[in-house]
């Protein structure tokens, strides 16, 4: 890795950041500046973290024995163990440089031994070292590089950092999109004794401002001018940053504190050593944000502890290039929020609307078949009957095919609920969905599906190691989810009453979701504490299964989200399915081609959101009633059933800040973005009966 070093223009100088110690000033060095002439020299005396880095082995040709010759205190964080903390360790702590005391497993599993990053990198070079580690899209070409390179990039990387002034337990904040360089700049932050800070790509400057101050971060790294320009925006109000690396594109601008990246693997072109993918070798892609524990875990951590390689998807990916990147990868695991899922359950719906009708009754044939089939293994028979691979070869191998996953043996889902209907759809296509269910706060999968042990609508058991208890059960065997293992995180940084909340004095982490447990240990998610509605009349009610259930019955509803908080009764905003635009993510006017075929099927010739929104369209207002009925019908109480509703103009999305990264509801942003309409529904609270809205109260 390189950093090369551009020239501030003049009256740039005045404003600059402190320089780090020991690094000359950018203007004083040639653009030709390499790593080696940045890096500190093995001879002279640096801190603990580069005395690690120093003493660690470069692999650059055959790889040596690190079990040999790794002195146990070349890692930085095992020296941090060794050298902090009191002799008597709690649970948790809120200090960055704090010291905790490990949850042990008393359940009499065998303890898997501590571990650190370094240590694990350095087990998984010895063993794959020549297997590719990474790979990422060069035009059309796909370049790869092997575990020993990948290693000795991250060990360059926290070399750059450190002679760029990174002090033990600052912060590295990472702000781009998935990319080797976004995994090399994270390890190498950890490499260096700091903490890697990732930054969600959608965030504001202000935003921005916030976790690089939070963090104390002391090195931005951004990936392209975009991003920068937040950075510049807010850099004179984070005092502790010291340089702002950019590693795409070329520089729009010079200053005295902005560094451009190289790496070495990229600009080579060819990978040395490359041994050929064995046929259990597992391939994963990377696409979901890597602010968020779950893509961190699966697209770095689990791929390196198992030697698996890691495809980098396009920018655009959950914009529509995500099915072509899984048909070149054909990945062995694959995991998907529910929007994903739902997004590609649309998607066939139209392609089979628009085939043959005895390819039609081909298909309907064949999901009737593989959903009984999976239905019954899901319950422990495992036989399948002869019409099943039929069925198979017809059907069910040529949607793997189309959507990339004909290698596929684990399809995962987690981050957010998914609905019962998404679930069964792509069963009956042969293709289980496991669910995970875990937090942050978990360092993500505290629950976990699997082939061999799953339920529709559960989050599977309770991984080795770890355990659950249901805090407070109810009479249905309901109640707050607590989480307990050594996979639990330290806590909240400088927020000491936020993780008393979180922790409490036996150690056991509040998740704040309600759940139960059935006769054979698989748990059932079945509200958020936060998320519960509590009536006027003081019935609580979880929205999730009730805006699904909206879903199901008006297939041309997008969103629906379900308002009643301390009302007297049940009112929901809905959204109509629209196309979305591939650049910028926002919700557009025309129908999708699966909102297009329903209105067809009732009888209206709408083709846009507007047109229905604006002429309050009798068709489709009717049949969302319609929708309605069916799902108050089955509504356990009167106070469940929803008794207004309006259509908003423009679907959830992540531009319009309705929806999180991982395409998650974000109900306080709704609340307070559409507060007028809400407020609107209780304007006369005494009926909820009006003539634009006749729903009959059972």
């Amino acid at each position: 890795m390189s950093l090369s070093v551009v020239q501030a223009p003049l009256g740039v100088m005045d404003h600059h950041l402190p320089l780090p110690t020991g690094v000359t000033p950018l203007c004083e060095l040639p653009a030709s500046t390499q790593i080696s002439d940045l890096m500190p020299n093995n001879n002279t005396e640096q801190t603990s973290g580069s005395d690690v880095l120093e003493s660690a082995p470069d692999i650059r040709g055959e790889m040596k024995s690190s079990k040999k010759e790794t002195p146990e205190n070349n890692d930085v964080l095992q020296m941090v163990a060794q050298n902090l903390g009191p002799p008597a360790l709690r649970l948790c702590t809120t200090s960055k440089d704090g010291e905790v005391k490990l949850r042990n497993d008393d359940s009499g599993n065998p303890e898997q031994p501590p571990m650190t990053i370094h240590q694990m990198f350095l087990e998984t070079v010895e063993n794959f070292g020549d297997y590719v580690g990474l790979a990422f899209k060069k035009g059309e070409q796909w370049k790869k590089i092997t575990f020993k390179q990948y290693y000795n990039e991250c060990r360059d990387a926290a070399k750059s950092f450190l002679k760029l002034g990174l002090q033990r337990f600052s912060g590295v904040g990472i702000l781009g999109f998935n990319s080797p360089e976004w995994f090399i700049a994270d390890i190498g932050a950890i490499l260096a004794g700091g903490v890697a800070v990732g930054i969600y790509t959608t965030n504001s400057p202000e935003a921005c401002q916030y976790v690089g101050s939070d963090s104390e971060a002391n090195i931005l790294v951004v990936e392209n001018n975009k991003q920068l320009q937040k950075i510049l925006q807010i850099q004179d109000q984070l005092p502790h940053l010291k340089a702002i690396v950019q590693y795409k594109d070329d520089l729009k601008e010079k200053r005295p504190n902005l560094y451009t990246l190289t790496w070495t693997a990229s600009t080579a072109g060819h990978v040395v050593n490359l041994q050929p993918a064995t046929a259990n070798q597992e391939s994963i892609i990377s696409y979901l944000p890597l602010s968020h524990i779950a893509a961190q875990m699966i697209d770095i951590w689990l791929s390196m502890k198992f030697g698996g390689t890691t495809y980098f998807a396009q920018p655009d990916a959950l914009k529509g290039s995500l099915v072509n990147t899984m048909r070149e990868v054909r990945p062995t695991a694959f995991m998907g929020v529910p929007r994903v899922w739902e997004k590609m359950q649309e998607k066939l719906k139209t392609v089979s609307a628009k085939s043959s009708t005895f390819k039609r009754k081909v298909s309907f044939w064949a999901k009737d078949v593989g959903l009984k089939t999976n239905l019954n293994r899901m319950n422990g028979n495992l036989s399948a009957p002869w019409n099943f691979w039929l069925a198979n070869k017809l059907v069910f191998k040529m949607v793997r095919n189309a959507l990339g996953l004909n290698r596929c043996t684990r399809c995962y889902t987690g981050a957010a609920p998914i609905t019962r209907d998404t679930l069964e759809f792509f069963l009956s296509l042969n293709i289980p969905i496991y669910e995970l269910y875990g937090m942050s706060e978990s360092s993500g999968p505290h629950t976990i599906s699997v082939p061999s042990s799953f339920k529709i609508s559960s989050c599977g058991k309770v991984m080795p190691g770890c355990q659950t208890k249901i805090f407070s059960p109810d009479v249905d065997g309901c109640g707050e989810i607590c989480f307990w293992g050594r996979h639990l995180f330290m806590g909240y940084l400088n927020m000491e009453d936020k993780t008393r909340e979180a922790i409490d004095e036996d150690g056991w982490l509040h998740s704040g979701d309600l759940g139960k447990h059935d006769e054979k240990g698989f748990l059932y998610i079945t509200g958020r504490i936060k998320e519960l509605i509590i009536t006027a009349g003081g019935e609580n009610i979880p929205p999730v299964p009730i805006e699904d259930a909206v879903k199901e019955h008006v297939p041309i509803i997008s969103n629906a989200m379900l308002i009643g908080d301390k009302r007297k009764f049940l009112s929901m905003l809905l959204t109509l399915k629209c196309n979305v635009n591939n650049d910028t993510g926002e919700p557009e006017d025309g129908l999708s081609e699966e909102a297009l075929r329903y209105c067809q099927s009732i009888g209206c010739k709408a083709t846009t959101v507007s047109e229905i929104y604006t002429s309050r369209d009798a068709t489709v207002f009717a049949a969302i009633q319609e929708g309605l009925n069916r799902v108050n019908e089955k509504a356990a109480s009167n106070a469940q059933r929803i008794q207004k509703w309006c259509l908003l103009e423009k679907d959830f999305s992540i531009p319009g800040g309705e929806l999180g990264p991982t395409m998650k509801l974000k109900r306080p942003v709704v609340l307070k973005m559409y507060s007028e309409q809400i407020d609107d529904f209780y304007k006369d609270a005494i009926t909820p009966i009006t003539p634009d809205n006749p729903l009959t109260v059972k």
